[in-house]
């Protein structure tokens, strides 16, 4: 069986540049730690790559799809930039906070939901687009906000 550090490693040998291995060894760290990136994983990627773990720490906190503090089981991020913003993303990010009972940026009490707003997601002809653990829902609402909450609940 592989260790992380091999497994980093074998990462590293595919870019010309071994630091660019630095996102998809982050990826494999969050997925060991439970969809989050703590300290020590932070450090563990930052050993493995013979970087800093400050590096580690400025890409992990630059990039959505990486996470420094913990999340729920499911996450749900609602587009804010301009497109999404015009077509109502605002009252998106306001039915959710009123569904779950909770404002952005905060995980449910039970640990089952964070709720993120984000750049973009890169639907702007879709908008309001919202992504609920990875995958894309296009023209949402706020009367779409019940159904997909009952959704994560199922």
């Amino acid at each position: 069986m592989s260790t992380f550090y091999d497994e980093v490693q074998e990462l590293r040998s595919r870019y010309p540049d071994e630091r660019s291995a630095v996102m998809p060894a982050l990826q494999l760290a969050q997925e060991r730690h439970g969809g989050w990136l703590p300290e020590a994983a932070l450090r563990e990627v930052a050993d493995a790559l013979d970087v800093t773990p400050a590096y580690c720490v400025s890409i992990a906190s630059f990039y959505d799809m990486l996470h420094v503090e913990p999340i729920g089981r499911h996450v749900v991020e609602v587009c804010t930039n301009v497109s999404c913003a015009v077509s109502g993303a605002q009252g998106v990010v306001e039915a959710f906070e009123r569904e779950l009972g909770m404002h952005v940026g905060e995980t449910t009490e039970d640990g089952a939901v964070t709720l993120r707003t984000v750049e973009c997601l890169g639907g702007c002809g879709w908008a309001t687009v919202v992504a609920v653990d990875n995958r894309h829902r296009l023209h949402v609402r706020p009367g779409d906000v019940a159904g997909i909450v009952k959704e994560l609940g199922e």
